[in-house]
C-alpha cells in the first residue's frame, strides 16, 4: 500500500496517512483521486482502475470528514514526496492502527478483509461439520471461514474448532458467539450473533483477532462499531430459502446502511459471487454467505 507521513504542522499531523485529497468543485470523487495522487505522489492511476472500498464519516470534535476509500491495483510512475513529505509502500500486514489518524484505522480493516465471507450451513455431527467445512475451504480458498454449527453441544463445536484447525489454513478460522475460545485457540477472531453482540459494552477480544458482529438495522451497526467491531455482516439482503417470504432490505437500503457505518459492511442473505460486484458499488465489503461454498452432504453429492 502507497502511504505517506502527514506533514508536522497539519492536522493529526506526524500520522500516517493514504494519499488523496479534497475534492474540488466540478470533480468527480475518481477524478479528484487521480489528480491528487499526481500531484503529491507522482504516481499515475486512471478513473477505469479504481474499485470501491469504503466510506467513513468521522467526527474528530474539531473537524467532521467524509472518506471516500478507492483502490488501484495498476498504476504508473515512481512515488515520490512531491510536497516534501516521505512516501513509501508497506504490507497491508504493518498497516498499524495507531500510526494512523482514527478515521483512518476502518480503511485498515477494509484492506485486509477478504472479499467474501464464508459461513459454515447447519450440521448435526462432528465429522459431518469438520469434513463440510474442510473440503468446502479448500475448494472455495476463502480466507475466512465463520465456523456456526449451532447444532453441536459445546464440547463438540470445541473439538470441531481444534480439528478444523489442524486442516485450514493458518489464521483462516473463526469461531462463531464463543470469544472465550480466542484466547487458548489459533483462530483468526470471533463473529457474534445480534444477540450476543447486545449484551457486550467493550471489545471482547484482543485488537490482532478479527471481531465482526450480524447486524439487521442502523442501530445495530452503530453498536457493533460502538464495541469495537472490525466488521458487520447486513442483511438478509435478497430472499433466502431458510426465510420465506422474507423479501429482504433490497440494495437501496443495503447501500444506504452500508454507507452511513463506520466498519467494512458484508452484504448477506441471497447472496453469493455472482453479487459481489453490486455489493461494492453498494459501499459494502462484499458478500458474505453459506450457499455458495458449504458443500452439499455426502449423500447428495452422490446421488
Amino acid at each position: 500500500m502507497l502511504i505517506a507521513r502527514r506533514p508536522e504542522g497539519a492536522h493529526q499531523g506526524g500520522l500516517l496517512e493514504f494519499p488523496g485529497g479534497k475534492v474540488e468543485p466540478g470533480e468527480t470523487v475518481q477524478q479528484a483521486l487521480v489528480r491528487e495522487l499526481l500531484e503529491e505522489t507522482a504516481v499515475t492511476v486512471s478513473p477505469g482502475d479504481l474499485q470501491p472500498l469504503i466510506g467513513i464519516r468521522h467526527d474528530y470534535g474539531d473537524k467532521e470528514v467524509f472518506l471516500d476509500v478507492w483502490e488501484a491495483r495498476v498504476s504508473s510512475g515512481e512515488p515520490r514526496g512531491l510536497e516534501g513529505q516521505p512516501v513509501f509502500w508497506l504490507s497491508p500486514d504493518d498497516l498499524l492502527a495507531g500510526d494512523f489518524p482514527a478515521a483512518n484505522r476502518p480503511i485498515i480493516g477494509a484492506i485486509r478483509l477478504p472479499r467474501q465471507l464464508a459461513i459454515t450451513g447447519e450440521s448435526t455431527s462432528l465429522k459431518d461439520a469438520v469434513e463440510r467445512t474442510v473440503a468446502g475451504q479448500l475448494h472455495s480458498r476463502s480466507p475466512l471461514v465463520v465456523l456456526r454449527l449451532p447444532s453441536l453441544s459445546p464440547q463438540a463445536y470445541t473439538e470441531a474448532v481444534a480439528h478444523c484447525l489442524r486442516d485450514l489454513p493458518e489464521a483462516s478460522l473463526m469461531v462463531h458467539d464463543r470469544p472465550e475460545l480466542v484466547a487458548d485457540m489459533p483462530v483468526a477472531g470471533v463473529h457474534l450473533s445480534w444477540r450476543r453482540a447486545a449484551e457486550l459494552a467493550e471489545r471482547p477480544v484482543p485488537d490482532d483477532r478479527w471481531l465482526g458482529v450480524s447486524c439487521h438495522s442502523g442501530a445495530e451497526l452503530a453498536h457493533a462499531a460502538a464495541i469495537g467491531a472490525d466488521y458487520a455482516t447486513l442483511g438478509p439482503v435478497l430472499p433466502t430459502s431458510s426465510h420465506p417470504g422474507n423479501p429482504g432490505i433490497g440494495w437501496d437500503r443495503f447501500t444506504e446502511l452500508a454507507g452511513n457505518a463506520v466498519i467494512p459492511v458484508y452484504a448477506l442473505g441471497g447472496t453469493g459471487p455472482e453479487h459481489l460486484e453490486r455489493a461494492l458499488q453498494a459501499g459494502g465489503q462484499g458478500i458474505a454467505g453459506i450457499s455458495w461454498w458449504w458443500p452439499a452432504p455426502d449423500n447428495e453429492l452422490e446421488a
